[in-house]
């Protein structure tokens, strides 16, 4: 089982439980909006990150950490909407050897 598959079984098993008892549960009972803002804060996070890893070669653990929590909120965000991760990894599939001019046209 990969560390993905993983997440999202773990995900999917505290999407209801005790939000006392749990930041995900917390998560989706305060519902999108504050999920939302959570992955906008870590996308913020991301780019502050890898804009100070661009001339600090250290910083890039930093960018690793920030882009493990986009990564996770956007997974919490995919399970209030009752989507999956690999809906999204069959997307990316999808676009294997597409130019992305010819992707982003075609939208």
């Amino acid at each position: 089982m990969s560390v993905l598959d993983e997440l999202t079984q773990i995900l999917a098993q505290r999407k209801a439980g005790d939000p006392e008892a749990s930041y995900v549960a917390s998560l989706h009972a305060k519902g999108l909006n504050k999920i939302l803002e959570k992955v906008g804060e870590e996308a913020t996070e991301v780019i502050l990150a890898a804009k100070d890893a661009q001339d600090n070669a250290s910083g890039k653990e930093e960018v690793v950490k920030e882009t493990a929590d986009l990564w996770f909120h956007t997974m919490v965000m995919l399970s209030e909407l009752n989507l999956t991760p690999q809906q999204v990894l069959d997307e990316l599939a999808k676009r294997l050897g597409i130019s992305g001019h010819d992707e982003k046209a075609s939208r």
